[in-house]
């Protein structure tokens, strides 16, 4: 896969690759190299076979404080929105990698760093973390996700709280309305995410990827048609190597050795 850019880096250890935001003197704010960045990394990922999850984290001591404030300006001046779709096409690219994408959250994911987390399918959150869509503050609203993609998340009451006030979440609340998957120190974020991508990476990668689509439809399509959906990509699991190895492996009181075929 691609090795990254300037502003966001691309590491890989074993069967998890790291993606960074790498703008540390700007606190990760994301412009529009962040956003081609991130497109080309998660797209990548498609073509790296050993790569069995991934992390999305920020370099320095802040996660993302939000889009570019000069960035936005100039758009804002201009009546220029032409960045939404970059962004929206960013987005998706984290939603749909095919591996599990877990985002690492410390001490500040604003705005547009908050929203950035909402495709990933896991949010590890620093328990001390600003974090938090305040567009509305901003003579904005967000419209990276959080009034379609959050609703999914936490549900319409708690979304339409979270977007209207624009406050920060507290990191309690934040869990406890399932908005985030693990809270921690902030010194611990990055490492308690890889840690949790590790885990992921030791699952059948075939069984993960194919259960990642089909509850990635889970929310978009009826009962009837997500169930076949389902059983369409459960198909494709019977006879793999990886499946005859895991049954296999239970049968024999070992753990299962999973080569992704």
């Amino acid at each position: 896969m691609e090795t990254g850019t300037e502003k966001v880096e691309v590491e890989i250890e074993g069967h998890r690759v790291d993606v960074y935001l790498n703008r540390p003197e700007k606190r990760n704010a994301v412009d529009r190299d962040v956003i081609s960045g991130l497109h080309q990394a998660f797209t990548g990922i498609d073509d790296a076979d050993e790569v069995r999850a991934a992390t999305l984290l920020g370099r320095g001591d802040v996660f993302c404080a939000g889009m570019d404030l000069g960035m936005m300006t100039s758009l804002a001046s201009e009546g220029d929105f032409s960045v939404g779709d970059d962004l929206q096409s960013m987005f998706d690219a984290i939603e749909e990698c095919r591996v599990p994408v877990v985002a690492g959250v410390k001490r500040a994911g604003i705005a547009g760093g908050f929203e950035l987390t909402l495709p990933a399918d896991f949010r590890v959150l620093g328990s001390t973390a600003r974090y938090g869509p305040i567009e509305v503050k901003l003579g904005i609203f967000p419209s990276g996700g959080s009034t379609q993609r959050l609703p999914r998340l936490v549900g319409l009451a708690n979304a339409k709280e979270i977007v209207l006030l624009g406050d920060y979440v507290d990191s309690e609340d934040a869990e406890q309305m399932g908005l985030v998957n693990e809270v921690c120190s902030d010194d611990d974020v990055d490492d308690e995410a890889k840690a949790f991508a590790d885990e992921l990476a030791e699952r059948a990668p075939l069984g993960v990827e194919k259960a990642k689509k089909a509850l990635n439809h889970s929310g978009d399509v009826p009962l009837e048609d997500g169930l076949e959906i389902e059983r369409y990509l459960a198909r494709d699991l019977y006879g793999s190597e990886d499946a005859v190895e895991g049954f296999t492996a239970r049968m024999e009181d070992r753990e299962p050795e999973f080569h992704g075929k």
